[in-house]
């Protein structure tokens, strides 16, 4: 990865606070905006990385935080992008029971959040959010795609 950033997109609030996208007026979801380079990593594995941590069947909400800030989506850059993603879907829908309801939308802008979200999990590793939801989903990366991480 070149950078990976978290942030807000998908909604029509210029320059939210996360304040303010919590309060869920903003039409923002959270995100994450990944930059890299397609010799080095492909979008699909991007996607496949995002259906083995991500939860994509529930509709507005991550584990125990509800709110159309936690929708599942995907925001493409270009119709490659958008054909992979939908792809994708159908390709992990066996996976789970449930449907997924992850959306597929045009990427309009992106607005980066506060610095202390930036790294938030390396940051806080004690912190129960952190423990209690991120580090399974790290090892669950870690272990499934154990070739493809850096020294």
């Amino acid at each position: 990865m070149l950078k990976v950033e978290s942030g807000f997109s998908g909604g029509w609030v210029p320059n939210p606070s996360y304040r303010q996208v919590c309060d869920t007026d903003t039409g923002h979801a959270e995100v994450v905006q990944i930059t890299f380079d397609p010799q080095v990593v492909r979008y699909d594995d991007l996607l496949d990385i995002l259906f083995t941590i991500h939860d994509p069947t529930t509709l507005d909400r991550q584990g125990n935080d509800v709110g159309s800030q936690y929708r599942s989506a995907i925001f493409y850059h270009s119709s490659g992008q958008e054909q992979a993603a939908r792809q994708a879907i159908k390709e992990v829908q066996a996976d789970w029971k449930d449907p997924i309801v992850t959306g597929v939308v045009p990427f309009e802008r992106f607005y980066k959040a506060e610095d202390y979200h930036q790294e938030y999990f390396e940051n806080n590793p004690r912190q129960p959010y952190c423990s209690l939801v991120i580090a399974p989903k790290v090892a669950k990366f870690r272990k499934k795609f154990q070739d493809r991480q850096k020294e």
